[in-house]
C-alpha cells in the first residue's frame, strides 16, 4: 500500500498562486494514476484533477480547468497541483489519492481510489 502526504497548503490572497505537493512512500508512484480532490467546509468532497501514471493524460473538473494544473515527477515520487488565480471559493482541504488504473470518467469518483493522504488546508482570503 502506498502512503501519501500532501504539503504546500496555506493562506494566500485572492488572485495568488499555490503549488501543492503529494509525496509517496511505500511504493513507487509510477505504479499509480493520481488524483486531487478537495472538500470545503460543509460541502462534499469534490474532484479536482487526475493524471495517469506517465503524465501523458490528464483530466480536470470543468469548473477548474484553466486555473489548476496537475503534474508529476515519478523520479521524485511526487505529484503536484499548481493553482493559479485563486478565489475565496477555492478554500478547502485538498487531498491526493492513488488509483490502480486511469479510466475517464471513473477516475473522477472517490470510490475509484484506494489510498488517500491526510489533506492540506488551503485558505484564500478575499
Amino acid at each position: 500500500q502506498v502512503q501519501l502526504v500532501e504539503s504546500g497548503g496555506g493562506l494566500v490572497q485572492a488572485g495568488g498562486s499555490l503549488r501543492l505537493s503529494c509525496a509517496a512512500s511505500g511504493r513507487t508512484l509510477s505504479s499509480y494514476s493520481m488524483g486531487w480532490f478537495r472538500q470545503a467546509p460543509g460541502k462534499e468532497r469534490e474532484f479536482v484533477a487526475a493524471i495517469d501514471w506517465s503524465g501523458a493524460s490528464t483530466v480536470y473538473s470543468d469548473s477548474l480547468k484553466g486555473r489548476f494544473t496537475i503534474s508529476r515527477d515519478n523520479a521524485k515520487n511526487t505529484v503536484f497541483l499548481q493553482m493559479n488565480s485563486l478565489k475565496s471559493e477555492d478554500t478547502a482541504v485538498y487531498y491526493c489519492a492513488a488509483a490502480s488504473r486511469y479510466l475517464v470518467p471513473s477516475i473522477k469518483r472517490e470510490s475509484f481510489y484506494h489510498s488517500w493522504g491526510q489533506g492540506t488546508q488551503v485558505t484564500v482570503s478575499s
